[in-house]
This record gives C-alpha cells, sequence and structure tokens, in this order.
C-alpha cells in the first residue's frame, strides 16, 4: 500500500549555499541574465551586459568569503546570488552587497528578499556598521523594493574618468617594493584608514589584487616621508574577453584636500604605464569638493549610480577634511 502524500509547491529556491570559484560560469550566466533583462525593462531594448572578467568573480568572491552566497533551483542550478562584503574588524566597519542578481522569470516570487536579507544577516553578525549597496537611479523598482527592505537614498556615486597621463616621476607602487617595505606600507595604510573612518580596513582587498595580478596600489608620502594617501586600482578588463580600456580606481584615500592633486596625479600616470587609456573615479556625493577639483582637471562623468543604506547604518564622511572612496561595485 502507498502512502499519500500532500501535494507542496517545490520551493523555487534552494540556499544560501557557499558560491566558490567553481560557480564563476553560472554566476557570469545569471549576472547577464538578469542586468540585460533589467536594460530590457527600463527601455534599452538592444543592450545585452557582457559576462565579467572571471578573474574579477575570483577577487569578488575571494574578497567577500563566507558573505558568498547563492541559491539553487530545483534542479540545481544557480538562479540567484549575493556577494556581501566586508572591510575591518568583526563589530565595525563598512558593509555593502555586490554584486546581487535573481535569474529572470523568478521575479515576484520572493526570491529577492530572501537574497537582500541574507546578505544584510550576514553583514549585521558581522557588524558592520555601515550596510549598503549602490543601484541604478533611474531604476524606480529598484529603489522601491531596496526601500521596503529598509534601505534609504543616499548621495550619487558618480563615476568621473580623467585621461591617462605620465607624471615627472613613476608612480610608487606598493608591489614593486621589497618585502619588509610593502608590509610596512600596509600598516601606513590600515592606520591611514583607520584614523579617518575608525573601523575600516582595506588592506584585505589590497593584498587579494596583489596576489591576483589585477593591479597594483599608488602610494603618496608628503615631505617627510609619511603616508599621505593610497588608491587601490585594478587594471585588468573588467569584461571577459575585452583588452584594457581604464583603470578602476576601487578606493582611494588621502589623508587631507592637500593630498589630492598628488594622488590623482600618481593614478593617471599609473593608468599610462599599465597601458590603459584612462583611469575612473567612483565619487561618491558626500564629497563635492573632490568631485569639482576632478572635473577642473578634465573629468568626464560616464555613469551615475544611488548609493542606499539600511536605516540605522548610514555611511559616516571621513574625519579632519581627508577623504575615503570605497567602490561598492567589483
Amino acid at each position: 500500500m502507498t502512502a499519500l502524500r500532500t501535494w507542496r509547491p517545490a520551493r523555487p529556491a534552494d540556499g544560501p549555499h557557499p558560491a566558490r570559484a567553481a560557480d564563476v560560469a553560472a554566476l557570469n550566466a545569471v549576472f547577464t541574465e538578469a542586468f540585460t533583462d533589467r536594460y530590457r525593462k527600463d527601455g534599452l531594448v538592444g543592450v545585452r551586459v557582457p559576462p565579467l572578467n572571471p578573474a574579477i568573480w575570483r577577487y569578488a568572491l575571494a574578497d567577500a568569503g563566507d558573505g558568498a552566497m547563492l541559491w539553487r533551483g530545483e534542479r540545481g542550478d544557480v538562479v540567484a546570488f549575493n556577494i556581501a562584503h566586508h572591510s575591518g574588524a568583526p563589530g565595525g566597519g563598512e558593509g555593502w552587497m555586490g554584486p546581487l542578481a535573481v535569474r529572470p522569470g523568478l521575479h515576484g516570487k520572493g526570491i529577492g528578499k530572501v537574497v537582500v536579507r541574507a546578505g544584510v544577516d550576514w553583514l549585521l553578525g558581522r557588524g558592520a556598521r555601515t550596510v549598503g549597496l549602490e543601484t541604478m537611479p533611474r531604476t524606480m523598482d529598484n529603489i522601491g523594493f531596496y526601500s521596503a527592505l529598509g534601505f534609504l537614498p543616499g548621495p550619487l556615486t558618480l563615476t568621473v574618468t580623467l585621461d591617462a597621463e605620465s607624471a615627472d616621476r613613476p608612480a610608487v607602487l606598493l608591489g614593486r617594493l621589497g618585502r619588509r617595505d610593502r608590509d610596512d606600507a600596509v600598516d601606513e595604510c590600515r592606520a591611514l584608514v583607520a584614523g579617518l573612518l575608525p573601523g575600516r580596513d582595506f588592506t584585505r582587498e589590497l593584498g587579494l589584487t596583489e596576489e591576483l595580478a589585477l593591479g597594483d596600489t599608488v602610494l603618496v608620502r608628503g615631505a617627510g616621508g609619511a603616508l599621505q594617501g593610497f588608491a587601490l586600482c585594478h587594471s585588468a578588463p573588467l569584461v571577459e574577453g575585452r583588452v584594457r580600456e581604464e583603470l578602476r580606481v576601487l578606493k582611494f584615500v588621502a589623508a587631507s584636500a592637500d593630498a589630492v592633486p598628488a594622488l590623482v596625479a600618481a593614478v593617471r600616470d599609473f593608468a599610462r604605464r599599465s597601458g590603459t587609456g584612462r583611469a575612473a573615479f567612483r565619487v561618491q556625493g558626500a564629497y563635492p569638493w573632490l568631485y569639482r577639483a576632478l572635473l577642473t582637471r578634465g573629468g568626464r562623468v560616464r555613469w551615475s549610480d544611488l548609493r542606499m543604506t539600511l536605516d540605522g547604518h548610514a555611511e559616516p564622511v571621513a574625519d579632519g577634511g581627508g577623504v575615503v572612496l570605497s567602490n561598492w561595485e567589483i
């Protein structure tokens, strides 16, 4: 005699499961489908978002660690993911999510809420003081969706590019230093960030960039030799199969406004010497003076994103007139 079971619909997604390097192809497929669909809904029918460079995915997964999560459908295929990052010691620091996506066709089933809440819970569990993400400012659906989950809109992040340009002296690069000098410089970078935004620490990202050969970190010192600023830059192509087009600045830290011109010049020099045509700075709206300074040097606005933070977990501004730019994208 066969027992009768009450029929239950299959769960649309099972997870979260750890996202690993072996999942990069599947993550890329969902990424491409989801963001192409998003552009189509925004009226850009002819736009197809290309897959990301697998090396960039490996960086994102390594940076996120246990915060890299995915969900599988009933056939075991990847249907959603959320890559949550935390920079700083447990009990503080900065947390952000990106990229994250749900496969088209599964929208409206509650998967997106599960995916976002899982990332938020992971970041709060790490004690992140700031919890945020970025989304396209023209997409009302996205803004409303994140707002319903407790996120509040903040300033825009504007991507400003400057042409590559040689400096009188080559930029000082962290990866070109000897081991002892490199370790000392990393400690200085840690101390500089902590002095401007207590709890932040970007040294893991500096190490991963060197380990995966994605770029380097530009260092600028004052007349007395003290570190005045650094910029973590990726020269590896963002898109799979593309040539190097621009140097992407992921972290930009300056002790004061006076240190900014030398750091910008060093980044442009590194862009020229790394074989890219321009350097891209993603400037948060909390630093309008830096935005103006880049434009006066010939900067061009290329893109805009809306920065959103969880209610009660807003992003502070650097103390003492300095600047800390942190790219919430890979």
